[in-house]
């Protein structure tokens, strides 16, 4: 079976525009249902036992009862939801690739994962953040206040921000906007505004030289050893700032874009313009920040008018 999960990532990858972060979770998820299947004889080879309704259903009850060893804690909703769709796209692969004469995941419904709210910083937390950086002079602090002021600015995911090249950026003419690669390979292009530019321009006159010392790099953003930096370095990053600003330590990287289209959405962008330029599919998913816009606003009202139900 192993085989055909390396060959189901690839399509999915190559085919379908999935992202590396959701091809990771896949292959663990379906490393599980693979050793689920072979300890009830199933190895997934044409000439072997086959995958059938039977399996899955009782995968689905393991993932039911499984429990963490450390918190003893049963899966999330959310991580059950998408262990199971990682299965029913495989079986829906093999199907298509003649592995199957049948897709026994057809008629099982798929467990419904809960849309969590996000919770945005408040501005006032947003300000903070962004300048704790600015209290160290290294190229290293530097380059962190240029990446938190363009995250900030323009919404980006952080593997979005990680990916960028020199010539993703364009400063000179005025005004300024960066070239993301977004979701399923689609680009996208973001205003840049002026704090964000004054930050970045700072970060290429002055950090990105010391940290490279005149290696070539096409990377925009780079660790003190010349190489890209990862979205596990910036999480740290991120994390020892927050901690620095007496921000909430559970601040990732999402929160940061979750500020963005929040804030957007209460200083008057349309729904429209906030989903195009996070980059989302579908409406449906920008909508969630609208009712984040529309509490603040009652807040502010009760607070002008304390009596006002």
């Amino acid at each position: 079976m192993e085989e055909r999960v390396e060959a189901f990532l690839h399509y999915m990858s190559a085919e379908r525009g999935a992202s590396k972060n959701t091809t990771d979770a896949y292959r663990i998820d379906l490393r599980g249902f693979r050793g689920f299947a072979q300890q009830h004889g199933v190895n997934g080879a044409r000439s072997g036992p086959a995958i059938d309704r039977g399996l899955i259903l009782a995968y689905i009850g393991w993932l039911n009862d499984w429990r963490d060893q450390k918190d003893d804690k049963p899966y999330a909703k959310a991580t059950l939801a998408r262990k199971v769709a990682a299965v029913k796209s495989f079986c829906a692969f093999l199907l298509d690739h003649g592995d199957l004469t049948s897709n026994p995941t057809a008629a099982i419904s798929s467990p419904r994962a809960p849309k969590p709210v996000p919770k945005p910083m408040s501005t006032q937390e947003v300000d903070r953040l962004l300048r704790e950086p600015l209290h160290h002079g290294t190229p290293e602090a530097i380059r962190d206040a240029s990446m938190l002021e363009l995250m900030y600015a323009t919404g980006m995911r952080v593997t979005e921000l990680v990916s960028l090249n020199l010539d993703s950026l364009h400063l000179y003419p005025p005004p300024a906007y960066v070239r993301c690669l977004g979701k399923g390979a689609k680009e996208r292009t973001l205003p840049v505004y002026e704090q964000a530019t004054l930050a970045v321009e700072r970060y290429l006159d002055d950090a990105r030289p010391a940290l490279l010392k005149q290696r070539t790099q096409v990377a925009l953003f780079v660790n003190r050893r010349g190489e890209r930096l990862t979205r596990q370095g910036f999480w740290l990053i991120l994390k020892n700032y927050a901690r620095a600003a007496g921000v909430d330590e559970r601040v990732t990287p999402h929160t940061l874009r979750h500020s963005f289209a929040t804030h957007m959405l209460r200083g008057g962008a349309s729904v429209r313009d906030v989903q195009e330029l996070l980059g989302h599919a579908n409406v449906s998913t920008t909508q969630v920040y609208t009712q984040l816009a529309d509490e603040h606003l009652r807040d502010v009202y009760q607070q002008v008018h304390p009596r006002a139900s």
